[in-house]
């Protein structure tokens, strides 16, 4: 079988585990996993410079990664962003480039290597593939051109989803899960915001400062003040350096 032919029956596979329109990001990230050879995949959405949406991992390690990258404001999923081109590192790269996403990856993930690629078509400027590597295995291995076949299916699967049922605001896959725990981010700015009285991308700055010091995921940390577990007074500690 061709390629794509394999990618197609590994996501017809990947619907028996994960049924539903809203899963489709998942089921597709799985299926680059079984075709190309990576360790995991994971697909996301930029609609800011600093507002990035998870769509989809393959695995828990895939979705951990993308959550450290997004967390320390730096990687090759934000670098193949801006420059709008794929990016392929592997470990020296990582640890020479983005220092502080190297250190949370090794800390937190056996993930080496990683090959970001930007989607075409309708989804241009807006999403991306990410490839995540684990030695023995690394970049090398994957074939470029490979990779950017699979990419293009992602993106053809995507677009096609996104002109059948919608919600109001946009395709149904934007109702995947790891979106929705993303929310509680742009929920946390805006309560830091009004409480510290600063602007949003330093309420950004204060809660990934505090991520990082804490060892912890933006999603995570997130999730801790609008439970109030983390008060804002300190937060507020933080505060005058991002202003």
């Amino acid at each position: 079988m061709t390629l794509v032919e394999d990618f197609s029956t590994a996501l017809a596979t990947a619907a028996d585990d994960l049924p539903g329109p809203e899963l489709l990001p998942e089921r597709l990230a799985r299926a680059c996993a079984d075709v190309l050879p990576v360790d995991g995949a994971g697909i996301s959405l930029f609609f800011a410079d600093d507002r990035r949406l998870p769509l989809g991992a393959s695995d828990e390690v895939a979705a951990v990664a993308e959550r450290l990258q997004f967390s320390v404001g730096e990687g090759p999923c934000l670098s193949a962003h801006a420059e709008g081109q794929p990016v392929l590192a592997d470990e020296y790269t990582i640890r020479s480039r983005w220092p502080g996403f190297y250190e949370a990856l090794v800390a937190r993930t056996p993930i080496r290597a990683t090959i970001s690629l930007p989607l075409r078509g309708e989804l241009r400027d807006i999403g991306a593939l990410d490839l995540y590597v684990v030695p023995p295995r690394d970049v090398g291995d994957l074939s470029l051109r490979d990779a950017l076949v699979v990419a293009d299916e992602v993106a053809l699967a995507l677009q096609a989803q996104g002109r059948g049922p919608r919600r109001p605001d946009g395709p149904v896959w934007l109702d995947a899960p790891a979106a929705g725990r993303r929310s509680r981010v742009w929920q946390a700015i805006g309560f830091v915001n009004a409480a510290l009285e600063v602007t949003g991308p330093d309420a950004l700055a204060i809660l990934r400062a505090r991520a990082y010091a804490g060892e912890l995921t933006l999603d995570d940390l997130a999730a801790q003040v609008l439970r109030r577990e983390v008060p804002v007074e300190q937060l507020a500690l933080g505060a005058d350096e991002a202003r």
